[in-house]
């Protein structure tokens, strides 16, 4: 499995840097955001580096469809049981701040911080 070693998210893929865990297999980790923007806001990042969803290619289908099936699962469990969003940011003119894939699930009643 690949990983950077200067990547935030891979140092918490690996346990190098702790988190708020609310799920984890072989190839995902899913952890709270520490500033969330929603009551529930949740990450959801594959364990292998992919730097973002401009880098993702045929081959990182199953692993993608895997993150987006998990995402209503886990906001029903949190509580967001209402309805949630999803949301990928892709490079910097998208928005993305942490170079490594991942899947926003924020839900929970409004208002909330942002969006």
């Amino acid at each position: 499995m690949s990983h950077d070693p200067n990547c935030l998210f891979c140092k918490i893929a690996t346990g190098q840097i702790p988190s708020a865990k609310v799920h984890e297999d072989d190839e995902l980790l899913v952890f709270k955001d520490i500033h969330p923007a929603a009551p529930v806001h949740l990450l959801v990042i594959p364990k292998v580096h992919v730097a973002s969803l401009a880098d993702a290619d045929d081959s990182h289908a199953p692993l993608l469809g895997r993150m987006l099936a998990l995402a209503p699962k886990l906001a029903r469990e949190q509580g967001a049981n209402n309805g949630f969003r999803v949301v990928i940011n892709t490079g910097h003119d998208g928005g993305q701040e942490v170079h490594h894939l991942h899947l926003h699930v924020m839900g929970g009643p409004r208002p909330w911080k942002h969006g």
